[in-house]
């Protein structure tokens, strides 16, 4: 992964809460993996700055649980277990489907203009014949959010964000290599169903179906043994779940 290609450099003054956007920005969006070990000095390189708001931001986020740093001083992107990440789907099909059914009550025709659109989006990325990974995942982010925050719960989006923060860089297993579940236009199919629930201000069915768009993709990633297994409560895994892979980012020369 070259970093410089992810983010933007930054030149206004709060300099480190815009690393922290960016960085925040990129585990959300599941554009590092998890194991990833990630370098103070080549994040500062590629934004722009010094290493001092990229030390205070990364801080920020091994506070959050986010990133980790290890007794030797190595920065990474948290591996995790099948257990914590049943529990972190299991809290997110509550909170996400709360806010879904409060969105069904609530948007207005332009709010649901909006989330069609982004519908659609997903939809034609996802029928191409090679669907771009990282856009799938993009487009997915922005529908969910587009539907949550017409809650107008800031506190649940809030809560919300967190998880995102924390189970983003797995989600990449689903949208990146799930090549049968994208043929299948499995994900297009729950959103459908959630989009469809929403025109209807059904909330109960929109929360029905946000809840198997999320279970579906939580189960893939399991089954494919993209997690450490090591405390994993039942149902046992059927595939062998590897040692995730260490990506070293290049250092990148100053411009």
């Amino acid at each position: 992964m070259v970093i410089s290609n992810l983010v933007t450099p930054l030149t206004r003054q709060t300099l480190s809460a815009d690393v922290y956007l960016q960085l925040r920005d990129l585990l959300m969006n599941g554009r590092v993996m998890p194991g990833e070990q990630l370098s103070l000095r080549t994040i500062a390189e590629a934004l722009g700055v010094s290493v001092m708001p990229v030390r205070e931001a990364v801080h920020r986020l091994v506070a959050e649980q986010a990133l980790e740093l290890s007794s030797n001083r190595v920065l990474r992107v948290p591996v995790m277990t099948v257990s914590q990440f049943r529990e972190i789907t299991s809290i997110r099909t509550n909170l996400e489907g709360l806010a879904t059914a409060h969105a069904a009550t609530l948007l207005d025709a332009a709010a649901l203009e909006d989330i069609e659109a982004l519908h659609e989006r997903f939809s034609r990325e996802m029928s191409l014949k090679r669907p771009d990974g990282s856009k799938l995942i993009a487009a997915n982010k922005e529908l969910h959010f587009a539907i949550y925050r017409q809650a107008r719960m800031p506190m649940l989006m809030l809560m919300i964000e967190s998880l995102w923060l924390r189970v983003g860089p797995i989600l990449n297993y689903d949208l990146s290599t799930g090549v049968a579940r994208v043929r299948e236009q499995i994900q297009t199919n729950h959103h459908g169903q959630i989009v469809g629930a929403l025109k209807k201000k059904d909330a109960a069915a929109a929360a029905a179906a946000l809840r198997r768009d999320i279970e579906s993709a939580a189960e893939y990633i399991v089954s494919v043994g993209a997690l450490v297994a090591a405390d994993a409560l039942p149902p046992p895994l059927t595939v062998a779940a590897p040692a995730p892979s260490v990506v070293r980012l290049p250092r990148l020369r100053s411009s």
